[in-house]
């Protein structure tokens, strides 16, 4: 049976509309969805118009919010929140004024670099969209400013470049709070992806459980079953439930498909038994 509660769509930094989104969902035999778009519901939303035409998919409200900790971007996944709730409303206005000045901030910084009007690019790239330094990238490449966004990231837009501004998120603990507070489970996404060590890794687990943190995504996108083990042996040693998801932005041939393969976890506290009885009668 596959399942995923990590994935984007064109409401941020994925290539796929919602709706078509949905549809890779069915066609690949996917029974639990989430969208979880970087600070924003509108992905979600606008899946849950459409979704009565993919019956075979249940779809699951989901969002993937930005904070800092130890003064590093994490991201925590939101699931199965209202997302009408004061709390959820309050988190999102928060996380777009951040986005805006952190774009502001990011354009800037480029623009000092001799890449005049980069603000301006990528919010036309971004339209409706979330704004994001894929989007910079986008505006980059069009502009003849660099071959690809893999160089664009490379040289400006990844970690410890001149495009890499965290300082605007909120804390990890008012973000899980917000979560919570809006009846919705708090995952931490993709842990290995911070490159931490051992210990370091441990300790962000040990504030995220201790801000309301339910789960920890076991598996995200392409892992090694020996990093999987690891992961899962975390979650059971904090008490949290395992989550998994590919983290699906696009096709490629280094991306991960759509879809988690439950047979590949071995979880005795899978967050996923929480909706998979709906699933599995829909």
């Amino acid at each position: 049976m596959l399942i995923d509660f990590h994935t984007h769509s064109t409401a941020s930094d994925g290539a796929l509309t919602p709706q078509e989104l949905l549809a890779r969902a069915q066609a690949r035999g996917v029974s639990l969805l989430a969208i979880t778009d970087h600070d924003t519901v509108a992905g979600y939303r606008q899946a849950l118009a459409v979704c009565q035409q993919f019956p075979t998919v249940s779809l699951l409200s989901g969002v993937e919010l930005s904070c800092r900790w130890s003064g590093t971007t994490i991201h925590v996944v939101g699931l199965g929140m209202d997302c009408d709730h004061r709390a959820m409303r309050e988190a999102l206005s928060v996380l777009n004024a951040a986005r805006i000045k952190r774009g502001t901030t990011i354009g800037s910084r480029l623009a000092s670099r001799g890449f005049s009007g980069a603000l301006e690019g990528a919010l036309a790239e971004a339209g409706s969209s979330q704004l994001g330094r894929p989007h910079f990238a986008a505006w980059m490449v069009k502009e003849g400013h660099v071959k690809d966004h893999q160089t664009a990231f490379h040289k400006y837009l990844g970690q410890g470049k001149p495009g890499d501004v965290k300082a605007f998120w909120p804390e990890l603990a008012e973000v899980v709070q917000w979560i919570v507070a809006a009846g919705g489970t708090a995952v931490l996404a993709h842990p290995l992806k911070y490159k931490y060590t051992r210990m370091k890794l441990r300790r962000l687990i040990i504030d995220f459980a201790a801000a309301g943190g339910t789960a920890v995504e076991v598996l995200s996108g392409r892992q090694t079953p020996e990093q999987v083990t690891q992961l899962q042996r975390l979650a059971d040693e904090f008490e949290l439930l395992a989550s998994a998801g590919s983290d699906f932005h696009r096709d490629g041939p280094y991306n991960p498909e759509l879809g988690v393969e439950l047979r590949r976890l071995d979880s005795r506290a899978a967050l996923w038994q929480r909706w998979l009885p709906a699933a599995e009668g829909a």
